[in-house]
């Protein structure tokens, strides 16, 4: 996690990228655990902000080594990529833009549910801390929306709509990318997922989708979750998507008011 952290630090800093981290402790069903989300900033024209995200932690397994290398490498990988194209741009966006990097997304006992309680769940330890400090800070009204990538990167990739996230943001982003000629990629099906780093926010009432393949992913917290399945037209794909379907989630946000 260090040398991860390390890098992806590392690598929005020479996109020149305001980057922080905040550091908190996690009480996990295998006791404390440090824990460390990390934003990096592209300051807009509004100091309103989009935020794009994945997590970068890795789930737990004592009986095997799991890599992750779809779940949550390539969301990662893909978000670093969309915060390095839009900090080369010239021009500021209408709204400043957070690239945020959550950790304790994973649950530490097998299933997402098994440990922990509904109040206090034993996942998404990042994204639940960083919406209550936004609270704490008094900047939740910044935040118009987020848009979350999670298993992004499957060879055979299927993203079908998540049953919780904002439909409007699903159809913006679904018609991008039709537009695009991804319309084989982004289907017409329902992804019900149970619950994802977006939840945090939904709860919070800000509005947020989750781009995410997991239940025809048939490596899903396997062993075999390994680079060999992730696909580079994949990430391209989801990328390009993403950073088109921009400007019409931006005209959608300043033809309102902010909730």
């Amino acid at each position: 996690m260090a040398k991860a952290r390390d890098y992806i630090i590392g690598e929005l800093r020479s996109y020149g990228l305001k980057v922080r981290t905040d550091e908190f402790t996690a009480q996990t069903p295998l006791g404390p655990r440090r824990m460390v989300n990390i934003i990096a900033e592209l300051d807009g024209q509004s100091r309103d902000a989009i935020i794009i995200a994945s997590h970068y932690d890795t789930k737990y397994y004592q009986k095997f080594r799991f890599v992750g290398a779809n779940d949550g490498g390539s969301s990662t990988g893909a978000v670093m990529e969309i915060a390095r194209v839009m900090a080369a741009k010239r021009e500021r966006p209408p709204f400043s833009y957070w690239f945020v990097f959550f950790d304790g997304e994973e649950a530490f006992c097998e299933g997402w549910t098994d440990c922990g309680t509904s109040d206090d769940p034993d996942n998404t330890y990042g994204s639940r801390h960083f919406v209550a400090q936004l609270i704490d800070h008094g900047e939740l009204k910044r935040v118009r929306a987020l848009i979350l990538l999670d298993l992004v990167g499957y060879k055979n990739l299927e993203l079908a709509r998540d049953t919780l996230s904002t439909k409007w943001l699903v159809d913006a982003i679904w018609q991008t990318a039709r537009e695009l000629g991804y319309g084989a990629y982004f289907v017409e099906s329902e992804e019900g997922v149970g619950g994802d780093d977006h939840l945090p926010f939904l709860r919070a009432g800000i509005e947020a989708v989750d781009l995410i393949q997991l239940n025809s992913y048939p490596h899903w917290h396997t062993p075999e979750d390994t680079l060999d399945k992730i696909s580079p037209r994949s990430l391209k794909i989801v990328g390009d998507t993403v950073l088109a379907s921009l400007p019409r989630i931006e005209e959608r946000l300043r033809n309102r008011r902010a909730p």
